[in-house]
């Protein structure tokens, strides 16, 4: 990897976003909850949520993770909550199809996620990328179990 590609990588909107991730910290009392990991790299995100009649009524995750990581944290921090679960996995789903496909960048509300675009040519960077979205849908799914 270049210096070049690295700059383009870290951009300085990569690095606002992963300085200020909204929710960070543990839920009260939380309806579910999940950690994941990535084995590539060792960052970790556990998500915690409150679900009422099927939206997410309050957040909190725990993220430590590479400024990739982080930054895709802060855009779904920002807006995860009142969203269900089909809206946390299609935008995901967009995520991935933006990053592995060459697909356009999610809609709003998490259009931010744009920013990670120069993320595509790193593949070894992907699991870092999703692992807020894969935790907040495991607590999802751990509070309606």
């Amino acid at each position: 990897m270049s210096d070049s590609d690295l700059m383009q990588l870290y951009s300085q909107r990569i690095l606002a976003l992963a300085s200020d991730i909204p929710h960070l910290g543990k839920l009260a009392a939380p309806t579910g909850s999940a950690h994941k990991r990535s084995p590539q790299c060792g960052s970790s995100v556990t998500a915690h949520v409150a679900m009422q009649d099927g939206r997410i009524a309050d957040f909190a995750q725990e993220v430590r993770a590479c400024a990739l990581g982080q930054a895709s944290a802060g855009v779904l921090g920002g807006a995860v909550v009142g969203r269900s679960r089909d809206e946390i996995a299609a935008a995901r789903d967009q995520l991935v199809a933006m990053l592995k496909s060459g697909g356009p960048a999610p809609g709003a509300p998490f259009e931010a996620l744009e920013t990670l675009l120069p993320a595509r040519e790193f593949p070894n960077r992907h699991a870092s990328i999703l692992l807020a979205w894969d935790a907040t849908l495991g607590a999802i799914d751990a509070s309606a179990s």
